[in-house]
């Protein structure tokens, strides 16, 4: 069919408002050809557009794998997936960049946001799950993308493995999942570390699964991507502004309104900005155990990560070591392999060296295994009645 056609049929099915249908369709196509359509151009019509105007397009299958994480539209002939197995490049395309826009722009509007080219960027969340998970979408219209629309969708499936499950995957061996469970059992409050990708909140959800069910468990998430094995687990998921910039409700307001909440352990699914100082005097004034995860690429730049953050609520560098020598008690980091699996890479213990707070390594991954510093690691379990496990 030509493009023009193909054009005043999009138009009058955007502008009609009305569902989009293998019936909605076909008339449209009969409408605009002037009644005279062959059925082969007809059914292909039929898939461009339903494509174009239901889910993600031709993006959808990609989605729907269990494995996928991202998918990545870099060029109309260049579509990427990211799983298990590593980032791949697709054998789907598009006919051109306008129909990389319009998927973009489709997708924005469903997420509650503008995509046009007063408004060349979008960051927001696609409604519902399904299958898919939840979606999260980011898109950059040309001119600040210089080679044509790019397009990146990740998907957040529920964490909900738990240690044996995850054993099982190769993250850790069995020694590992008994000190992983003792931890917990201390009530020593803990951050999961690594890069993105990298399996952080998948451990934390295992780790939460283990807390005893006699416990309340709050957790203030931006994505509501941990669903662990718990009786006792209350989700509060941040909300983005609207269209008009109003009606955002940010993870640091609902720390705050989780301490209200009477949690036994607060937990923050990912800290990425000034709701650190909240988590920091919560763990300070009685709520043990807690948690959370923190983008960092070894356990040794926790502090100045947590600096950072700390800085956009008002909270110095000072006040920031002295909160956290009191708050934090370990430090779990995730790696990915080159083999696409998520491994336990190290564990770290925080200790106070004069005004600052470092992370010292106890465990490591590997030939190397237990430093000598694992004592530090062994007394804190014993401080809280737990007994060595590995």
């Amino acid at each position: 069919m030509g493009g023009q056609l193909m054009d005043r049929v999009r138009e009058r099915l955007a502008s009609g408002g009305m569902e989009v249908t293998a019936t909605s369709v076909a008339d449209a196509v009969r409408a605009e050809a002037g009644g005279v359509v062959g059925h082969t151009d007809l059914l292909e019509a039929m898939r461009v557009l339903r494509q174009e105007f239901v889910g993600a397009g031709p993006l959808e299958p990609l989605l729907r794998e269990p494995e996928t994480t991202d998918v990545l539209v870099t060029a109309p002939s260049e579509v990427w997936v990211d799983g298990a197995n590593g980032l791949r490049r697709t054998d789907i395309e598009f006919p051109d960049d306008g129909a990389v826009r319009r998927l973009a722009t489709r997708l924005a509007l469903a997420a509650g946001r503008r995509l046009d080219d007063a408004q060349p960027y979008v960051d927001g969340w696609l409604p519902g799950s399904g299958a898919t998970g939840r979606i999260r979408l980011h898109a950059v219209l040309p001119p600040l993308a210089a080679d044509g629309t790019c397009l990146s969708l990740r998907v957040l499936r529920p964490a909900a493995h738990d240690l044996r499950a995850l054993r099982e995957l190769g993250t850790f061996d069995e020694p590992m999942a008994e000190l992983l469970s003792a931890i917990v059992a201390a009530r020593l409050a803990f951050l999961v570390v690594g890069g993105t990708g990298s399996g952080k909140s998948t451990l934390l959800a295992a780790l939460l699964g283990r807390v005893p069910a006699t416990e309340r468990i709050v957790c203030v998430e931006d994505a509501g991507e941990l669903q662990p094995a718990h009786p006792q687990f209350v989700r509060l998921i941040a909300r983005q502004a609207n269209v008009e910039g109003a009606g955002e409700i940010t993870v640091r307001c609902l720390v705050r309104q989780a301490l209200r909440m009477r949690p036994d352990r607060l937990v923050v699914g990912e800290v990425r900005g000034s709701e650190v100082c909240e988590l920091l005097n919560a763990l300070n004034t009685g709520h043990e155990g807690g948690a959370g995860t923190l983008h960092a690429n070894s356990p040794i730049e926790v502090p100045a990560r947590l600096e950072a953050l700390a800085a956009l609520g008002g909270l110095d560098r000072e006040a920031l070591h002295s909160q956290l020598a009191a708050a934090v008690q370990v430090v779990l980091h995730m790696r990915r392999t080159t083999a696409g699996g998520r491994r336990l890479a190290e564990i770290g213990v925080l200790q106070r060296d004069r005004a600052e707070v470092r992370v010292l390594p106890v465990w490591r991954d590997g030939e190397s295994g237990w430093t000598d510093r694992r004592a530090l690691l062994d007394e804190l379990l014993q401080a809280r009645g737990v007994s060595k496990q590995c």
